[in-house]
This record gives C-alpha cells, sequence and structure tokens, in this order.
C-alpha cells in the first residue's frame, strides 16, 4: 500500500514535467555540469532534480550511489559557496528514482565552475539554466543586507518606476528600447534600482527576466 502511495505521489511529480523548480535527468555524467542546475536553483526558488527520469519523462532508473557522488562532488567542489541539498530515494516500476531537492540558499550568489575553470552565476527561468547578468548578481549581493539609502532619481530611474507602476514589471529590453540606451548603460540603470532594493526580479515562467517593485520603505529625494 505504502509503496503504491510513493509510486502515484512520483508519478505526479513526473507528470507536472520540468519546470521553475523541476529538472529531470536521465543520469548524472558530468559533475561540473551539474553544478549550474544546483547553482541556479539554490539562487532562484529552489528545486528538484529527479536523476533516473528521461526528459519526455519515462522512468529509466538510476545508480543511486553513483549518482549521489557526482551530485556531492559538484556541491562540494563545484559550486561556491557550497550548496545545500538533501535527496530521497524512489521506487517505481521496479526501477529507483533519486530526487536531489536543492532549497533556496540562504547565501547567495552561488556560482558553478565552468570547463574553464571559471565560475559563473545562473538563475532558473521558466525550465532552463540561464547565466545571470550584472543586475542579477548585484541583486543576489544585496538580498540579505539591510538598505537605508537615498537615491536621487534621474529621468531613467523615474520611467522605470513609473512603467513598472503602470504595466507591473519591465524587462531590460524595454528599457533599451523606451529610453533608447545601449544594454549596458540600461543594466546600470537597473543595477542603481536593486542596489536601494526599489525593485526586484521575477523568475516566475518569463522568458526573459521582467522586474517588479519591491517595498523597502526607502526615501527618495
Amino acid at each position: 500500500m505504502l509503496q503504491d502511495a510513493q509510486e502515484t505521489e512520483l508519478l505526479r511529480k513526473i507528470k507536472r514535467g520540468e519546470n521553475q523548480t523541476q529538472d529531470f535527468k536521465f543520469a548524472i555524467t558530468d559533475s561540473k555540469k551539474i553544478a549550474k542546475s544546483l547553482s541556479a536553483f539554490a539562487n532562484t526558488d529552489g528545486g528538484s532534480l529527479l536523476i533516473g527520469v528521461k526528459d519526455n519523462g519515462k522512468i529509466a532508473g538510476a545508480n543511486v550511489d553513483e549518482e549521489y557522488y557526482m551530485i556531492e562532488t559538484a556541491a562540494q567542489i563545484f559550486c561556491k559557496p557550497e550548496v545545500k541539498f538533501s535527496a530521497k530515494i524512489w521506487e517505481v516500476e521496479n526501477k529507483t528514482v533519486l530526487e536531489i531537492i536543492i532549497p533556496k540558499g540562504t547565501n547567495p550568489p552561488y556560482k558553478a565552475k565552468d570547463a574553464n575553470g571559471k565560475y559563473l552565476t545562473y538563475v532558473r527561468v521558466n525550465d532552463e539554466n540561464i547565466l545571470a547578468d550584472r543586475i542579477i548578481v548585484k541583486w543576489m549581493e544585496n538580498t540579505c543586507k539591510s538598505r537605508n539609502t537615498k537615491i536621487n532619481y534621474s529621468r531613467k530611474e523615474e520611467f522605470v518606476l513609473q512603467y513598472i507602476e503602470e504595466k507591473g514589471s519591465i524587462s531590460v529590453s524595454e528599457v533599451i528600447k523606451f529610453l533608447q540606451l545601449t544594454k549596458y548603460e540600461a543594466e546600470d540603470v537597473m543595477i542603481e534600482l536593486i542596489s536601494v532594493g526599489l525593485i526586484k526580479p521575477e523568475f516566475n515562467d518569463k522568458i526573459e527576466i521582467r522586474y517588479i517593485a519591491s517595498e523597502t520603505g526607502i526615501e527618495k529625494n
């Protein structure tokens, strides 16, 4: 009976498919590559890796000891700081699925070492791990800091805040388009607002990261 309940729960998870907080892995063959996924989940909303499940949701089964070792190596050696995780073993259809559960990190940004030995920061957007830009990294660096900074707004910052107030959110491409800025200039505007906690990123179900208002109580000059 317990086995039936476990099977039902796992199949329900698999049916939801790959998304913001869930990813399927047929097998882990490279600790450096999987470190990217660990970084992305820890930097965003947390999530789970279902190892032994193909992209199409078919259960293939996992070698638990070997897969766990690869994940542990990725988390401890190829992520900086170390990414914490827990594990759960599922027995379904006479096959074993290893679930790696990564909580949202408390010490971002979490970086993953790439093939060239460089540590890069990733975030999870929809069902993909994407490289974080300067804005997101700045937001992570400021996440745990208390801020009481005052900011003198230029017309650029005023435009972004007004646009968010009217439309609900804004993307960097929209800042570039409406303010006629280069990508670097647009990022600087967003970093200014991120730095004092007035805006924050929104990751859920978006192809392009958008930014929304953040309640901070920061004074405006």
